[in-house]
């Protein structure tokens, strides 16, 4: 298998695992073993998040990404038998509504369901679409038999269960790829590209590599265990946002100047300009005002290393998104080329 089909296949698998901000256990196992297939020894940190060592030597480097993912959590079941959820992350609720869902209950059971509108019916309601839509006038109906709050307690769902939406993960035969929670299965996917490469040669490391990936970065606390690491560059590989003043598209590889922390690095970011353009990459250059990632988290915790940010170019970020194959493969070469040379 070549390394771009083992990246979408790895894709598909991710973002098949539910992992919603505060429920990532299972698609940390996957990773887990996975890299241990490789043939490395990673590990589970205490918050959860997942540490491995490619190996190399000096220049420590720590590439990141995340595999929590926006969700929602019960927070409360309506006497109707429809529940009311609560946001996990930050995100339109007009991208939600008439998504499929899964409401993952605190005793392991899994039950399938649909977020409506409280005003699903245009034949009962009429025309409803001036309505804000958002946790009050959307709710979760669940597939099971069930018209009372009663009914439901029954079935062991309460307040407080997670619940995790259908990624609908599609790769057309022109190379986009549909799904949500490309932010940032995606970018993970190319970091476990970048392990297989070493891992069969194919790739040898010119300073000491460590993969970081991180389980909270939804909701800003992600990255926060860095601080503990000897770390001379982090480069946190996250989604680019396609759409408005943004010059960056789906086809390419990404590359942050600011987000809403503030500026990235100058020099690291001039040297992954310099890489991109050296690889003859297609790539973009952009500024992120409404954006944040790992990096900031890790600075405030007490990081005291270089930062900068990439990723293959996302199209309806937050939403049901879509990048492309071309991205992908052109953000794993700079990657690879930053772990490469110093």
């Amino acid at each position: 298998m070549d390394k771009q089909t083992y990246m979408i296949e790895q894709l598909k698998a991710l973002t098949a695992i539910p992992s919603p901000t505060g429920m990532t256990r299972q698609a940390t196992d996957y990773l887990l073993a996975e890299l241990t297939r490789l043939g490395f020894a990673p590990e589970r940190t205490p918050k959860g998040a997942v540490l491995c060592c490619l190996g190399g030597e000096g220049h420590p480097l720590v590439l990141s990404a995340h595999v929590d993912t926006l969700g929602a959590m019960v927070r409360a079941v309506k006497g109707s038998g429809a529940l009311r959820y609560t946001q996990l992350g930050g995100y339109n609720d007009n991208a939600i509504e008439n998504e499929n869902v899964r409401i993952h209950t605190r005793g392991g059971k899994v039950y399938s369901g649909t977020v409506q509108s409280v005003k699903a019916s245009m034949h009962v309601w009429g025309n409803t679409t001036s309505d804000t839509r958002s946790d009050e006038s959307l709710e979760i109906i669940i597939d099971e038999e069930v018209s009372c709050k009663a009914d439901v307690e029954k079935l062991g769902i309460g307040v407080g269960d997670f619940i995790s939406f259908d990624p609908r993960t599609v790769v057309t035969e022109s190379g986009y790829i549909k799904s949500r929670h490309l932010d940032d299965k995606a970018s993970s996917a190319v970091l476990l590209a970048l392990a297989r490469e070493v891992a069969e040669g194919r790739v040898a490391l010119g300073r000491k590599v460590t993969l970081l990936f991180t389980v909270y970065e939804e909701v800003g606390h992600g990255a926060s265990p860095l601080y503990k690491l000897e770390v001379e560059d982090l480069l946190a590989v996250d989604m680019g946002c396609v759409g408005g003043d943004l010059t960056c598209r789906e086809t390419q590889v990404s590359i942050c100047a600011k987000d809403s922390a503030g500026p990235f690095d100058f020099d690291f970011t001039n040297e992954l300009i310099a890489r991109a353009k050296e690889e003859g990459l297609d790539y973009a250059v952009d500024v992120y005002p409404r954006y944040s990632s790992d990096t900031a988290t890790a600075l405030r915790a007490g990081m005291d290393a270089r930062f900068a940010l990439c990723g293959q170019g996302v199209f309806a970020s937050h939403g049901y998104e879509r990048t492309h194959i071309k991205g992908m493969t052109a953000t794993l070469a700079l990657v690879t080329s930053v772990a490469v040379k110093v």
